[in-house]
This record gives C-alpha cells, structure tokens and sequence, in this order.
C-alpha cells in the first residue's frame, strides 16, 4: 500500500515517459528579444526520436491514461545566471505524471552573464552589476510567452494535443521565484522606485523554490509590496537555503510568506535542503550526502500540489493538508 496519496505514484520513479522539445519565441514588440523555451511532455506510445512518427496521446489517450483529456501546464523561470535546463530531475517527474512543462529563458539575467568567461559564474555574477532593466524584461517574458503558446501548441501538436492551456500554474527558483511572485501580485520597483504590477491573471497557483526577497532593494514596505499576492502559492526553502551571493541565511525566504495575507499559502522547510537542491546542480557549494533525499522530497510535495490546486485531486489535498504528508515527512521538514 502506498504511504503517498495514490498507489499509481512512486516517490523513485517517473511514471511515463518523458520527451522534450526546444524552441525560441522572438517578441517583436521588444526588438526581437529571443525567449528560448523547453518543454517537457509525457507520451503513452514510443515515438520515434527522428520525428518520423505520428502516434501521439491523444485526448482519448490521456482520459484513459490520466483520467482527464487535457492536462495542466506549469512555466518553470530560473534563477540568476541559469537556463532552460535548470532542475531536470523535477521538471521531467512532474510531467511523467501528467503536466506539461515549460521552462523559460529570460536573456540578460541567465548563463549569458558567465559563458565564455574566465572564473566561476558565481564570482562573475557576484562582480556583475544588473540593470533593472533587464529584471523588468524577465518579468515581461511571462506574459509574452503566454501570449504565444496558443500559436506554438497548434504548431507542435504532439504537445499541443496534451496541453490545457486554461489551466496554469507557475514556479520558479530563487530569481525564477520572484519572477513566479511578481507574476502572482507582487509589486516591484522599477530604477525610480515606482512600485509596478506585473500581475497575470491567467494563473491558477505557484510553487516558490527558494522565495526570493526585495530587502536588497532598499527601503521598501515590505508589507506594501508583498500584502498584493493574491494567487495561492507554495514556499519551499530549507534551513541551509542561504544566499550563494550574500551572507544572508534562510530566515529572509520566509518574508514573502508571512507578509501575504490574501492567497492560501502553504511553506515547507527542509531540514538541511541548501540553496542549488532546488535547481538539481551544485554551483559552487560541496557535495550534499542529503541531496537525493531531498530531491525526493520537492518532486513528492510538488506533485501532490499540483495535484491538488490544477487537477482537483481531493485525495493529494487530505494526504498534504493532513496527517499524510507531514508523517511521510517525518523529522525531514516542517510544513505549515
């Protein structure tokens, strides 16, 4: 019997497989800035990989298969200095289960600012001074990439046959979390210190892996900025979840949370969990002997989730909101 909320759900395994697509977006009213993204989807039959074959799931396939015709889709944004192909071991999980996820490049604050370089990116990121510009284009490729995912899914129907795209959710790591908290309500500052919404109602809820803070900004009211999230959201940090740039512990991820007061809000605090557990690399701290660990239990939290706020699963909402989840946690996290 499974101590998780479905007996069809392994916390080991991925339950179908997975394929992935790569494509750039070019907005042409932000002189043509290219918005690379790459697309997880999950298949019923082998497909073959030189594009020859046209046996996809279909909508009967995925009623069968999922017990839903159209299945939910996620963005993913990373964090300062990353890629498209930041936490794999999650993105890949959550859809062998059933979601499509799109994972967004945002230029100017991804692994542009290091490549080619001579050092570690983390000491050239250190050393790099971001324009806020180019912060507010990060929070504009969301809606952009919303925008045209209705015309990408027709052109690529071996995931736009699977996608629901009426039913959103969000996530992100660390800049990628402030990116999925701005587009949740929040307000940001832009270089006049205007405070800005950027809120996208086409969400239905979040994940935040490593909240991201505005305490660095300046003088700002705190419960001002963060008091307008108003789209549910799950926090997820850990006790080592300091800032790889700073001196700053894991104390200041929790902000966001105790500051939002209009959204059901949701936060786990993995016991040890360090800042790069959540993107599935390292960067430059050691070796973690916890981290499969721990990346059992993010893929596990965040499946029940989704699965509870874009799937209406009653039995994943007992088994979190329960005595389900914070026994299979044991003394491994906190959850509140």
């Amino acid at each position: 019997m499974s101590d998780l909320w479905s007996p069809d759900i392994s916390a080991d395994e991925d339950r179908h497989k997975v394929l992935i697509k790569r494509d750039t977006l070019v907005d042409a009213n932000r002189d043509d800035r290219k918005v690379k993204i790459k697309v997880y989807h999950p298949v019923l039959n082998e497909t073959d990989l030189s594009g020859r074959s046209e046996t996809f799931l279909n909508a009967s396939d995925a009623q069968a298969r999922y017990g839903q015709t159209k299945l939910p889709v996620i963005l993913w944004s990373h964090g300062l200095g990353g890629s498209v192909d930041g936490a794999a071991f999650l993105s890949r999980y959550i859809a062998s289960y059933g979601y499509v996820i799109v994972h967004v490049q945002h230029h100017g604050t991804d692994s542009s600012l290091w490549e080619g370089k001579d050092g570690h990116p983390w000491d050239i990121i250190r050393d790099t001074v971001i324009p806020r510009s180019a912060t507010l284009d990060r929070y504009r490729d969301i809606p952009f990439v919303l925008d045209e995912l209705p015309n990408w899914m027709g052109q690529n129907p071996e995931v736009g046959t699977l996608a629901d795209l009426s039913n959103i959710g969000m996530s992100g790591h660390s800049f990628g979390a402030l990116t999925t908290q701005v587009m949740a309500g929040m307000l940001f500052p832009d270089a006049d210190g205007k405070l800005l919404s950027f809120k996208d109602d086409r969400l239905t809820a979040g994940i935040l892996y490593s909240p991201g803070s505005v305490e660095h900004l300046g003088d700002l009211d705190l419960q001002q900025v963060y008091s307008t999230i108003d789209l549910p959201l799950f926090h997820m940090t850990g006790t080592d979840d300091g800032s790889p740039i700073s001196d700053l512990g894991y104390e200041i991820r929790l902000s966001v949370y105790e500051h939002t007061t209009l959204a059901e809000k949701h936060l786990l605090v993995i016991k040890d969990g360090d800042h790069m557990v959540f993107n599935g690399s390292r960067g430059k701290l050691g070796q973690n002997p916890n981290r499969e660990k721990h990346e059992r239990i993010i893929q596990v939290s965040a499946l029940a989730y989704w699965d509870m706020m874009l799937k209406n699963d009653s039995a994943a909402r007992d088994w979190l909101m329960g005595e389900g989840y914070q026994t299979w946690l044991g003394d491994e996290g906190e959850f509140k």
